[in-house]
């Protein structure tokens, strides 16, 4: 059994820091754009005329930065070789997403917007394994080069986990289909020319069958965004919208006919495994510079790092993250080995532990650093604040304990490892 990161992708990890040293942090510190991620980062970042929503010119420079990560052959990692990428692991996007986010915050990796220079883009993976010929043809040009996208409107007002619960009702009309209903937090909105819009389109509530997905244009008539919704971490993108009436052709069904969940699960585990990573690499940069901050800082004429009630913290949180991390690779190497669903339950046990591992750090750090630690002049209230949603938003952490517990007492069943028979 050998821990050691594969050569290759240790490589990677230096071409990664030479990229961002030579291309990213100049861009960084161009034209003021530091305030974007200094203490004037929430201001800097968000448009309060225009009702909260991101700053046009803080998505200006994630779109160069992923520009110019993309013309250097780094974007598109995790993308099938055909498409420009290097036919990225799972375990390689983990590591990577860790490394990236230890490095704290910075224009190479804000998770704020699910930037980094390694991208995540979820929807084009979608489109390559549910788009529909016509589909595939109009989108993957333009989602390949970041010109087009599309928001994801599954959650309701009323239902968020209870996903099969939703009252979003979509109905047959000759060769199209009539849509009513409201979905909410609908991140990216603001921008998204469509909106995957889940319905119930046969079925009982309840019932896992039955729903579909619509590409929706958020220009059809009868689309309304009503509200952006104010959230802990500024600037929001995250639209309440309504859907009165409205009228998409048969066409723009994507997937199958009621098997719209299977689309939004297909890569859960790949994503979560993802985002546990760069929330464990969070918590690292944290404890990090807790750890130099101690050293550093003497009170009383002596460093805070003599102290067992700095050190014994610090050390728990260590530990954790050490185990964490190993858990995490395990896990990512299994995924590639033996498929994303032959260890489900092993990625939500890092879903949710190193979401609130992060938090933890990041409320330890400021602790560490007291009245500074506190302060805007540290990155730590933003890791947390940030961190703090994807223990409610990429599967509620209590979502993914219920879970665990599914498969740990039998009620649910493990996908067999790939080439091997369930008996």
């Amino acid at each position: 059994m050998n821990f050691d990161l594969p050569a290759d992708l240790a490589a990677y990890l230096k071409t990664l820091d030479d990229f961002i040293e030579r291309e990213i942090k100049p861009l960084e510190q161009e034209d003021d754009n530091i305030r974007f991620f200094d203490h004037r980062r929430e201001d800097a970042r968000t448009d309060w005329d225009r009702g909260g929503l991101p700053n046009e010119r803080w998505e200006a420079l994630l779109a160069e930065a992923r520009r110019r990560a993309d013309a250097a052959g780094h974007y598109r990692y995790p993308y099938p070789r055909e498409y420009g990428g290097q036919d990225g692991s799972n375990l390689g996007m983990a590591v990577i997403r860790e490394h990236l986010a230890a490095k704290g915050l910075g224009l190479h990796n804000d998770l704020q917007n699910e930037h980094s220079i390694v991208g995540n883009n979820v929807g084009f993976l979608l489109m390559l394994h549910y788009g529909s010929d016509e589909q595939k043809q109009e989108w993957i040009p333009g989602l390949l080069e970041g010109r087009r996208g599309f928001a994801v409107g599954i959650t309701e007002p009323d239902h968020g986990s209870d996903a099969t619960w939703m009252e979003t009702r979509a109905v047959r009309e000759g060769d199209a289909w009539r849509i009513n209903g409201e979905k909410t937090w609908n991140t990216g909105i603001h921008t998204a020319p469509y909106d995957l819009i889940f319905a119930r389109t046969s079925g009982r509530q309840g019932d896992g069958e039955g729903i579909t997905a619509f590409l929706v244009p958020t220009d059809a008539e009868g689309f309304r965004v009503e509200e952006m919704l104010w959230t802990f971490n500024m600037p929001t993108d995250h639209g309440h919208v309504s859907l009165r009436d409205v009228v998409v052709p048969h066409g723009a069904i994507f997937g199958e006919e009621g098997r719209g969940l299977q689309v939004v699960q297909h890569f859960f585990n790949e994503n979560r495994i993802r985002q546990a990573a760069s929330s464990l690499g969070a918590a690292q940069f944290c404890i990090n510079e807790s750890v130099a901050y101690a050293r550093e800082r003497a009170p009383f004429g002596k460093p805070l790092a003599t102290n067992q009630a700095i050190q014994f913290p610090l050390v728990e949180l260590q530990t954790q993250c050490e185990m964490l991390r190993a858990l995490v690779h395990k896990t990512a190497w299994s995924m590639d080995e033996y498929g994303a669903f032959s260890v489900s339950d092993k990625v939500s046990m890092c879903n949710y532990w190193a979401n609130r591992l992060c938090c933890e750090a990041a409320d330890r750090a400021m602790q560490v650093h007291g009245g500074l630690g506190y302060s805007r002049h540290k990155p730590f209230e933003h890791i947390y604040r940030h961190h703090r949603r994807y223990r409610i938003t990429e599967g509620a952490e209590e979502i993914q304990m219920r879970r665990v517990a599914g498969y740990l007492f039998g009620f649910m069943k493990q996908q067999a490892p790939k080439g091997v028979r369930e008996s």
